[in-house]
């Protein structure tokens, strides 16, 4: 990708970059949206993500381009306001800058921008922390700044909150940022606080990616916030994560159906996290898959953003062999399963999954079988000999 990023880069701008970046994408690995009611989440940084290339200009000119829309897209060091139609993915990268004063920290004034990704879009696998994380590196390095990680995640947040307009938790941007081979990012989300906890080497993930509609800007994400919200109002708690079950089941009268169930969800997912945390730290994945399904059941009906087309994939995934467990990944409303399986889940099951789906729905599932990997990183530029 290093001699990719480079060639692409001259292409463009008939230069080299001086800045290389990267960030990975993620797996939600259980945690459905606990972050933003202050509950704990298990995420897994992947081994493919968004990389971005950077050099300065003396003018103020700042030009992006990526391979998500394939044109320059020029704007002076003045113009913050958000993007619509093609050039709409800028957002990412102009939140970041946006968001830079309010951490006490400069923003470069011109440069020329390049990002490309090998992650699939709308999977679920948040290409948007990726590019925020990989973006927010890169304009530091190309002002002299080194930022604690913990500091880049919380530019990523607040760009992706204040500046796009998601009212996301923690989850993607920690898990982007704090990922490592092999260990998966437990992320206390009242801290926040990060730590890694230890992935069995035969654990292997799969996405399966639907196809299905996958926009967290259309209220429906922002819907499920506001019901959260609602409920741990009711409940005399700041955020769900400090109700029990017992004060969920005194004020059930209290809630419309709909701020229940979704604080029920809230409430047992939690659970769920604690459980799987002590079953991986003991290495039972049989237990932590188990903790998967139930989570996407969850999903399914209590917290109502599954969909027919990702209940397919769990239903078909669980009835099959070397299968520990699936469930949903991201926000939900469509984009991508992940089963954990065992090593013995091989193409061929794949492609059986897949065929049955395709048969069911009409279309085909992309699939990808992928690795945990590093997080976040500034990338060293690879020399004339290597970029031949």
């Amino acid at each position: 990708m290093h001699t990719k990023l480079t060639r692409l880069f001259e292409k463009i701008y008939g230069r080299p970059p001086e800045i290389m970046t990267r960030a990975p994408g993620r797996i939600e690995f259980i945690g459905n949206h606990t972050d933003y009611n202050g509950g704990p989440v298990l995420g897994a940084a992947i081994d493919r993500g968004v990389w971005v290339a950077l050099a300065r200009r003396v003018d103020d000119q700042r030009r992006f381009y990526s391979e998500f829309a394939a044109t320059i897209v020029t704007l002076s060091a003045d113009e913050l306001a958000r993007r619509s139609g093609p050039s709409s993915w800028v957002n990412y990268p102009l939140g970041v800058l946006a968001a830079l004063p309010a951490f006490g920290l400069p923003a470069p004034v011109g440069f020329d921008y390049l990002a490309v990704s090998d992650l699939p879009p709308g999977a679920g696998l948040s290409s948007s922390a990726a590019i925020e994380l990989a973006s927010a590196l890169a304009f530091l390095q190309a002002v002299g700044h080194s930022p604690s990680r913990e500091t880049v995640v919380k530019i990523g947040k607040h760009a992706e909150n204040h500046f796009v307009g998601v009212p996301c938790g923690i989850l993607d941007q920690g898990v982007s940022g704090f990922g490592k081979k092999n260990e998966l990012v437990f992320i206390d989300c009242r801290g926040p606080r990060f730590e890694t906890v230890p992935l069995p080497a035969s654990a292997h993930f799969w996405i399966f990616n639907t196809h299905t509609k996958h926009a967290l800007v259309d209220g429906l994400y922002a819907e499920r916030n506001r019901e959260c919200l609602e409920a741990a109002r009711v409940l005399g708690v700041p955020l769900l994560v400090d109700a029990t079950s017992q004060q969920l089941e005194e004020a059930g009268s209290r809630l419309s159906p709909a701020a229940y169930k979704r604080a029920r969800h809230i409430v047992d997912e939690i659970d769920r996290v604690d459980s799987a945390v002590k079953a991986l730290r003991r290495g039972d994945l049989a237990t932590t898959g188990r903790l998967l399904t139930a989570s996407h059941r969850s999903s399914q009906s209590l917290f109502e953003n599954s969909t027919p087309e990702l209940d397919f994939l769990v239903d078909t995934l669980e009835s099959g062999l070397n299968v520990y467990g699936a469930r949903l990944t991201g926000g939900g409303f469509g984009g991508a399963v992940m089963a954990m399986t065992s090593p013995a889940f091989g193409e061929a099951q794949a492609a059986a999954v897949a065929s049955a789906y395709q048969k069911h729905f009409g279309q085909r599932p992309d699939i990808l079988h992928t690795k945990t990997g590093p997080g976040a990183e500034v990338l060293a530029i690879p020399g004339p000999a290597d970029a031949r």
